[in-house]
């Protein structure tokens, strides 16, 4: 029988069963030396307790460790199963067709509609009840003023917010009944409404709701898909503006 090693003593000594003798203690562990019962009688001729084959025991030096991550995601071939979700079906408005106002495409000069229509030269476009309405608010008609584009600025107030007159509401003041909710696209980016422009949207019984234009433009067609063209009506301002 071979005797044990330097390192398999000093992994005993952790235990309380094999104490290591100081004879082998104090020497270094380069230096490997056979043991034999002149060296160290009592190390040998001590009685050891009995160990149960089937008792477990448990190493400092061999740390149980976490199963290795799998190395890929592929979770084998696709099911065939007919009980899979159709996530397309789901979609409660796809049946139902667009209204023919909706806004297929905002350009910085001008929309495209989905019937067709163009709206160009920097117009914005008043949608109510169906209809579609060229439209400029930041024209002023009367002496004095010029009837052309370009005036951007007579739109925006000191305060940097937008202001929208009286007479650019002409149709929605004049039709009955009013819509609902009015959804005001400021151009490219979302502009402050002054309190001016609130309160005399509200007098009228209709709610408003401020965003960017092509925010605006995709919430017009989700709620006038859903609710109809009655309910909502749009004011959009070119993206370019």
């Amino acid at each position: 029988m071979r005797p044990p090693s330097i390192q398999l003593l000093r992994a005993l000594q952790a235990t309380e069963f094999f104490p290591i003798p100081s004879c082998i203690r104090q020497r270094p562990l380069v230096q490997r030396k056979i043991l034999s019962t002149a060296t160290c009688p009592k190390f040998f001729t001590a009685r050891r307790p009995a160990i149960n084959s089937t008792q477990r025991t448990f190493s400092a030096f061999h740390p149980i460790r976490d199963p290795a991550s799998p190395r890929t995601i592929d979770r084998g071939p696709a099911s065939k199963e007919d009980t899979q979700t159709d996530f397309s079906s789901l979609n409660i408005l796809g049946n139902l067709p667009a209204p023919a106002s909706a806004i297929d495409a905002c350009l910085p000069d001008g929309f495209h509609l989905d019937n067709g229509l163009k709206i160009a030269n920097g117009s914005g476009c008043l949608l109510v009840g169906g209809e579609v309405f060229t439209w400029r608010p930041w024209q002023r008609e009367g002496p004095g003023n010029p009837n052309q584009a370009g005036h951007s600025g007579a739109l925006v107030n000191r305060n940097g917010e937008l202001e929208v007159p009286k007479e650019a509401w002409g149709i929605i003041e004049l039709v009955w009944p009013k819509p609902d909710l009015l959804i005001l696209g400021t151009g490219g980016r979302m502009r402050q409404v002054s309190r001016k422009t609130r309160e005399m949207v509200g007098q009228w019984g209709v709610r408003l709701d401020v965003s960017d234009t092509r925010n605006a433009a995709a919430q017009f067609n989700l709620l006038a898909t859903e609710r109809g063209v009655g309910q909502v009506a749009a004011a959009l301002v070119p993206v370019g503006w």
